[in-house]
């Protein structure tokens, strides 16, 4: 349960003694004691109260976190009514919760019936569950949704007294979380006398967490549970050249292999599942010993994570490559050495990977950082740093979507009638939407009545109707079925299943598999496949020989952008050639080199370098705003200069800079980077872009103003696209102001284009834009001039290659 053993008993300690007798004896045979922090749950869950509990991996916050539910279960015996809902972000998480709870409750010989309930729990268990609740049911934000949006949901959390979230940061951070909101919302109202309980290892600001967890945050009880043992961090310096350019890192995978050798389970993190596809293969190619390896991703079919999530409690592997599946809480009890391969992009991600290893409190967890680039080995000292320091990202609330609240509206219509009023009361309880106009809200009631003024004469729409009591009524009972299939806010680009003979490997995405022609061999579930075609809506494939240049599925929305602190602290390594002595010679040779041919990037500034190249004028703005803004600042660029005459050809971006050329020298780079950027230029650019398109596609499923899923079948990606950039056209002309362009604008602003971060750069570096004119490319810009042209359908495969052109680019750069 999380390290709750890590403390030796001490005889007559009276925080044992206060235990009931079963749980009392359960700690001494196992030499235990309560955590302080352990027994101060123990005392809010006695006075009713919710509570936010801050303790490190392996601080024994899951039992601190239940142990009130257990005890009070104990004393007044199971009911046959839901006593406790624990809620957990991954489905990995949930069933590695339930097995490391039954097993106490089985040893204290407890007779309580745990459950989970996900994604892929069969239909009959659902239903059985429904009928005969458990005393505690483990579950996810989305099947949490559909049970409440059953008629019998009030007389199932009638009873219920305890609310757990597990990484409640994580929640609270993304869209999902804005539906969980909502939900916890209506479990608060059908379930008053219920205490709510947050738990997490990482929270930046623990005071916006606790009003996610309760609209009166003051009564919410903060436990902090000690820092723990500081994690062992290790930085892995290739042995020869140090990559330009890339984030792949396969130059490291015989490294990787050897640490993975000397340890006893490695998880290997990384960033995206192209990449985990790329270093698994690439790892198998340097196993010589033929040690198991696993790899797991969102992608891949149910059975397989299973086996896999299987295979490492059973200690039957030695590694397992792995995206964010597997990053959250989940206590494999004999890791001992977590290796993450690419820069982390966040310290409090980074922190939660690390945990992973040696899951006790007072066990430094062992971790090896794997650069794959001069930048991102710059990002990991600065994480590194970060850690050191304790000091945290991250910890905002995601804001709360006008899609995600008629998602919500048509589910509390599916449980029964309602009142308008009322539900808009209960909704502004929910800290995503405590802001939300009654303006707002009553289009969106009006947008699941009737799809909004511009679509109202369309029957298909209408999912929604007031009738004579006052009430608001579903307006056909099969649409509940309808909306139960199509719960949730994760709207994956449209994917095809891939088959193996009888086997069934995962999905990948439809865009990936039309580029694809019978013969073309792909890297997929760890395997060489070869595509033979398409039946019904599946791609079949089969093993595949030729290892010639295949090719890397890749999936829509998995980079992670670099946070604002920790580009902060790169940009502190920069300035500080003072420091530089520590770095390892490839790296500092690098930052000598830019400083001698060009200028570091100072505090408070944007530096932008020009140079010619090849009859081309090229810009470089070492901006460090992370991938999302840069992509969106490119797009802007290139409209302002084509409006200026200098025939942009085309734009570069990174987490750390962004190229622009063309045909024509930049002179006025101030003009270019002035804030007003913002204003028409943006606008225009969202209007006309295919950006905002996708942004409202999304937003209509989520709506349910599109549903991808219907009973008996599902829509292709093709349809849904269709229809869904139909609907756009004709409300663009007719409705302007739609709620779901709305919503769609809002979201494109704060998710895919992080307009904001973009507008504090500008704003920042006003006035203080330093224009550096070389006659040549700099050092820093191989990094990302490098990947002009380089990224394929298969994903960046960029690697440390220095092929032809890139050797060139260095040679130009470092030459004296």
């Amino acid at each position: 349960m999380g390290g709750a053993g890590a403390v030796p008993r001490h005889p007559g300690d009276p925080l044992t003694i206060a235990l009931p007798p079963p749980f009392a004896a359960w700690f001494v045979a196992r030499g235990w004691r309560l955590r302080q922090h352990q027994a101060a749950m123990l005392e809010v869950a006695q006075e009713g109260r919710d509570a936010l509990l801050i303790a490190p991996t392996g601080g024994g916050k899951t039992l601190g976190g239940f142990l009130p539910s257990l005890i009070e279960l104990t004393e007044c015996g199971s009911s046959g009514r839901l006593h406790t809902l624990y809620i957990s972000p991954l489905k990995a998480l949930t069933n590695d919760i339930a097995r490391n709870l039954l097993r106490p409750v089985a040893e204290m010989g407890l007779t309580l019936r745990i459950e989970t309930r996900t994604g892929d729990t069969p239909q009959n268990r659902r239903r059985r569950q429904r009928e005969h609740p458990p005393d505690l049911l483990l579950t996810t934000p989305e099947s949490l949704a559909l049970l409440l949006s059953y008629p019998e949901a009030v007389p199932y959390f009638a009873s219920l007294r305890c609310v757990v979230l597990d990484e409640l940061h994580a929640l609270a951070a993304s869209k999902r979380g804005a539906l969980l909101s909502l939900v916890l919302a209506r479990l608060r109202r059908l379930a008053p006398q219920a205490r709510f309980v947050g738990l997490s290892a990482t929270v930046a600001d623990p005071p916006q967490l606790a009003r996610y967890l309760s609209p009166t945050p003051e009564r919410v009880a903060v436990i902090a549970g000690g820092a723990g043992a500081e994690p062992e961090v290790r930085i892995l310096v290739p042995e020869g050249p140090m990559p330009w350019a890339g984030h792949v890192a396969l130059y490291a995978a015989p490294a990787i292999m050897r640490e993975i050798g000397a340890a006893r389970l490695a998880l290997v993190f990384v960033n995206t599942r192209a990449q985990a596809e790329l270093i698994f293969g690439a790892l198998w190619r340097h196993n010589p010993a033929n040690l198991p390896i696993g790899l797991h991703h969102g992608s891949l079919d149910v059975e397989q994570r299973r086996r896999i999530e299987a295979a490492m409690a059973a200690g039957a592997l030695r590694a397992v490559v792995a995206t964010a599946s597997l990053d959250l809480g989940i206590d494999w009890g004999d890791v001992d050495l977590v290796l993450q391969v690419g820069a982390p992009k966040g310290i409090a991600r980074l922190l939660q990977r690390i945990g992973r290893a040696n899951h006790r409190l007072d066990e430094p967890s062992r971790a090896v950082l794997v650069p794959g680039n001069r930048f991102e080995l710059l990002e990991c000292l600065a994480a590194r740093e970060a850690l050191h320091a304790r000091e945290l990202d991250g910890g905002g609330i995601a804001p709360g979507g006008l899609d995600v609240l008629a998602q919500h509206v048509a589910g509390v219509a599916c449980s029964g009638p309602f009142d308008a009023d009322t539900l808009y009361a209960e909704v502004r309880t929910a800290a995503p939407f405590a802001a939300l106009s009654r303006r707002d809200f009553d289009d969106v009631l009006d947008l699941v009545a009737t799809g909004g003024y511009a679509l109202r004469t369309y029957e298909r729409y209408r999912r929604i109707e007031r009738r004579d009591d006052g009430l608001w009524h579903l307006c056909d009972p099969r649409l509940a079925r309808q909306h139960r299939m199509n719960v949730g806010t994760i709207v994956e680009a449209p994917v095809m299943r891939v088959r193996l003979g009888r086997k069934r490997l995962g999905e990948i995405e439809e865009t990936f598999v039309a580029w694809l022609e019978p013969g073309d061999t792909f890297l997929f579930a760890g395997q060489l496949l070869r595509f033979e075609g398409i039946r019904d809506n599946e791609a079949i494939v089969s093993p595949a020989k030729d290892r010639s240049e295949p090719k890397v599925p890749t999936w829509a929305g998995s980079r992670y952008p670099l946070s604002t602190e920790l580009a902060g602290r790169v940009r502190r390594i920069l300035a500080a050639p003072a420091t530089w002595r520590y770095l390892p010679a490839p790296v500092r040779e690098w930052l000598e080199a830019q400083a001698r041919h060009a200028v570091l990037p100072q505090a408070g500034e944007l530096l932008v370098e020009t140079f010619p190249r090849r009859g081309r004028h090229y810009l470089v703005a070492y901006s460090f705003a992370g991938y999302k803004a840069h992509q969106t600042l490119g797009m802007l660029l290139t409209r302002r200069m084509e409006r200026r005459k200098l025939r942009p050809l085309g734009f570069v971006a990174s987490d750390y800079c962004i190229a622009v050329w063309g045909l024509e020298p930049v002179d006025d780079v101030a003009a270019l980077f002035d804030v007003d950027i913002l204003g028409e230029d943006l606008e225009a650019w969202m209007a006309e872009s295919s950006l905002i398109k996708r942004t409202f596609r999304n937003c209509a499923v989520v709506a349910g103003l599109i549903q991808r899923r219907h009973p008996g079948a599902e829509k292709t990606g093709r349809q849904v696209t269709f229809g869904a950039d139909l609907i756009y056209d004709v409300l663009r002309k007719y409705e302007p102001d739609h709620v779901l362009l709305r919503a769609a604008r809002a979201e494109a602003a704060t998710g895919l284009t992080d307009i904001r971060r973009l507008a504090d750069l500008l704003v920042a570096v006003e006035g203080r834009i330093r224009h550096v004119r070389l006659p040549r490319i700099s050092p820093f810009a191989v990094a990302i001039i490098a990947g002009i042209g380089r990224e394929l359908v298969a994903g960046d495969v960029l690697d440390q290659s220095l092929d032809e052109a890139v050797a060139e680019l260095v040679a130009e750069a470092m030459a004296d």
